[in-house]
Order: C-alpha cells, then structure tokens, then sequence
C-alpha cells in the first residue's frame, strides 16, 4: 500500500527528459529528473518519500524531509499565507499549518513544535494542537521501563511530555533540576500508569538503582574535583544541582552512604574523598 508523507520502495517503470516514473498502485509517479540518482535504470528499485504537490499529483523525492506523518517535530516558520502558516520541513515544497491547527500567533523565523499528519485531502500537514494526537497507555509500557520524553507545553502541575512519540505524560515540577525547553527529547522513566491511560513520568531511575546511581555521581565529581566537593548541608538546591544534577534530598542521601562507608569526609568546606578511597 502506498504510503504518502512517508518512505515508500518503488520500481522504475521508465526514464524520460522529464525523469523516472515509478510504478505504484496509485499509478505511475514522477521522479524529477534532478533527483534521479545515477546508475538508475528501469526495473530497479528507489526508496523514495511521497507528497502531494501543488497542484494535487503525487510525486516522488530523494530529500529527506525533517519530519514524516505521524512525527513530532520542531520546524521553523517560513512565511504565513491567506490559509496558514508555511514550514521548513526540507523540502521544496513546505509544509503547510493551516491556521486552525495553531494555538498562538507565529512569525517568520519563529520555531513551532508540530505533529506531521495526512489531511484527508492525502496532503501532508502540520498541527500544533499535540493533545488531540496523544493515546493513553497501553499494555506495551510498565512501570519502571526506560522512555523518550518530548516536552510539548508547560501547566501550573509540570511539564507536559509525549512518551516514545505516542503517549501523553505528566513531568512534574518537583521531578525537574532544571527547566527544559519546548520540542526538547530527554531521557525518563515510567512512574506511574493511571486508570485513564495518562502517564507520570520521573527522571530518575527510582530505589536501588537510584542510590547507586548517585553514589556513583558523587564519586565521579570527586574524582574530577580533586577530592573535594564545595557542598554541604548548607549548600543550596541549585548549587547542588549545577554541580551534580540531583536534588538536595538525593545529595544528603548519598553522602551519608559514602560516609558510612568510609570512603569520604564531612568538613566545614565540603565533601572530602578519604585518603586511600
């Protein structure tokens, strides 16, 4: 079946002044001759992405557009128009956002996070309404499970994040070190999966693996540090963020493991790694 605002693998059916023409079930589709690839000749195969043009006739490319149908993606605004706004997607042909899919004024260079989608006119399009695309949870995640997490808007409870480019998910305020921009990917865990299919995400790892984890960081910083680390119980949340990129609770927690141990010291200036450790 072919697949238009996505790769599709089709055979040459001829080679004209005006380019290849590729058999599909659709019909024969035109290869510009520009992007023809050299050494091609009919019967052979190209993989090549399908658009509807301007004037409604399915053509072929050898571009790589920045986004396929059914990807999130950050694009920049080229122009807006009578019906929307224009796109920056790679192509000659830019993607279009039609004014009743945005929900704030765009201008001309401004960078817009958009889901790429087929309208049923079969053209490719964009839309920043994210929400409307989101599925809740299914049975392909559980709790604990390692997940991309794209940030998509900010709420008064956290940042809101599409889980592995499909789920809807919550970050919340207290889980951030930091604040992450719109159309950022990080890295999270699944903390919990609620009756409606909505996801709470978290940054960390969580239990044993959390501490050890920690623990690990706190040494590593010592290492780099000569030995010695400018933080104590005094230390504020964010100088303990910048320096080692975990809360304060987690900080406290973690030395007083390594003291235990006996691999570091507790001093006025900070934290000493012990001789011998």
């Amino acid at each position: 079946m072919l697949r238009i605002g996505n790769y599709n693998r089709l055979t040459i059916s001829r080679i004209t002044a005006t380019g290849a023409f590729l058999s599909s079930e659709a019909g024969d589709i035109l290869l510009p001759g520009r992007l023809v690839p050299k050494g091609a000749v009919p019967g052979g195969e190209l993989n090549v992405f399908i658009y509807v043009d301007s004037d409604d006739r399915l053509t072929a490319t050898t571009r790589k557009p920045r986004a396929v149908v059914g990807d999130f993606a950050l694009l920049k605004v080229k122009d807006n128009v009578t019906v929307g706004t224009f796109l920056d997607w790679g192509l000659e042909k830019d993607l279009l956002l039609p004014f009743g899919e945005q929900t704030a004024a765009l201008r001309r260079g401004d960078d817009v996070l958009v889901r790429v989608y087929l309208h049923s006119s079969d053209r490719v399009a964009a839309s920043a309404r994210l929400d409307r695309f989101l599925l809740p949870a299914d049975g392909s995640l559980a709790v604990g499970d390692m997940v991309e997490l794209l940030v998509y808007a900010f709420s008064d409870l956290g940042v809101k994040v599409v889980v592995n480019n499909t789920f809807g998910g919550l970050l919340f305020k207290n889980e951030l070190y930091s604040t992450p921009s719109c159309g950022e990917r990080i890295q999270g865990y699944v903390k919990k999966i609620r009756e409606d299919g909505k996801i709470d995400v978290t940054l960390r790892m969580g239990g044993t693996r959390e501490a050890a984890s920690d623990r690990e960081a706190i040494l590593d910083a010592l290492t780099a540090h000569k030995g010695m680390l400018p933080l104590s119980d005094k230390s504020t949340p964010d100088d303990i963020v910048s320096l080692l990129h975990m809360s304060k609770k987690s900080f406290k927690k973690a030395i007083g493991g390594l003291y235990k141990e006996g691999l570091v010291d507790i001093t006025p200036e900070g934290v000493r790694l012990r001789a011998g450790s």
